[in-house]
């Protein structure tokens, strides 16, 4: 299967006002792509779309209502004539213990994390199926190994891991020429956080290692040019993985022990906080102010993109010195 190269592509981004999404634009357009913009945001949409210029348009959409979904589409038919690239980057998450959770608050949830990216695939293929093209899922480590805190948005990544794989195979089957990915990042200094739902009583936080955005625009842009099944950003969250596959209870440990407290400041959190689960984010914020050190680039995920054999041995090797230290900890 051969993708075009980048300065010949029109990609269309969802969540694209803010963190990976953001990031990824601009980068897309600086390396000589055409971008469509989808997010929910208008007025954040039409000041990224100025600076931008004439290589960007834009879509006001909710990606959990599938009509607005196929507006983006024809938002990039009538633009550009075509797409090359879809990524559905658009995400939302929840802190707090699952009991606590109300049912409406984890519904609509999935409706933007699960069906909003099957709304994507199923457009995305709809106009690509004959010309072909690349389709993005971002999904995340956590739909390898879950954590506590953030169960329900654990869940709805193990869906997208669950649907992306899927329909992975059946378009091989079907000789669909479009290739499909699923780019599974560790933490990343995003606003995600401030973004989410909140109902502990604290600010939450990343836990580290806590990676830049601009780590997963790199993948995603490698993907759109080259065929990739998946991509984990970060040798930290690829460790954890590995460990989840060798040790689980270890990993069970792990998590139980170290993060509760990594997930959580010392801050009160505010009442009535602004959340994006209904309402769109002010947008246009790539990084989320993370105190700590922030990886800058992830050498395991260069190591993948160049040499994914070489990089995954590597990555297991160190998954199971990991998990010989975790079980005697245990």
């Amino acid at each position: 299967m051969r993708l075009k190269p980048l300065n010949r592509q029109v990609m269309v981004i969802t969540g694209a006002t803010s963190g990976i999404g953001l990031v990824t634009a601009r980068m897309a357009v600086q390396r000589g792509a055409r971008v469509v913009l989808a997010a929910r945001n208008e007025s954040a949409l039409r000041d990224l779309a100025g600076e931008l210029g004439e290589s960007a348009a834009y879509a006001v959409a909710d990606v959990a209502d599938e009509a607005q979904v196929h507006g983006i589409a024809e938002v990039a038919l009538d633009r550009f004539g075509h797409f090359d690239t879809w990524v559905n980057d658009a995400g939302v998450s929840i802190y707090g213990n699952l009991i606590d959770l109300n049912m409406e608050d984890q519904r609509r949830l999935f409706d933007t994390n699960f069906w909003g990216l099957i709304h994507g695939c199923r457009v995305a293929i709809e106009h690509m199926q004959d010309r072909g093209g690349a389709l993005i899922n971002i999904g995340s480590v956590l739909s390898e190994r879950s954590i506590p805190l953030q169960g329900i948005y654990c869940a709805s990544k193990h869906a997208v891991k669950g649907y992306t794989e899927t329909l992975r195979m059946e378009l091989e089957k079907a000789r669909i020429p479009i290739s499909v990915t699923l780019i599974k990042p560790s933490a990343i200094d995003t606003p995600y956080k401030d973004h989410a739902k909140n109902y502990l009583d604290v600010k939450p936080q990343n836990p580290p290692p806590v990676y830049a955005p601009e780590a997963v625009a790199r993948a995603i842009l490698h993907c759109a040019q080259h065929p990739r099944r998946d991509v984990t950003i970060g040798g930290g969250g690829k460790m954890i993985t590995v460990l989840e596959h060798f040790a689980p209870g270890a990993a069970d440990f792990y998590m139980k022990t170290f993060l509760f407290d990594q997930q959580q400041t010392d801050i009160p959190a505010a009442r009535h906080a602004a959340d994006s689960l209904y309402t769109p984010s002010s947008g246009m914020e790539e990084r989320g102010g993370y105190a700590g050190r922030v990886m800058e680039s992830s050498i395991y995920t260069s190591a993948v993109l160049m040499n994914p054999l070489a990089a995954t041995a590597l990555a297991f090797a160190g998954g199971l010195l990991l998990s010989a230290f975790m079980r005697r900890a245990n």
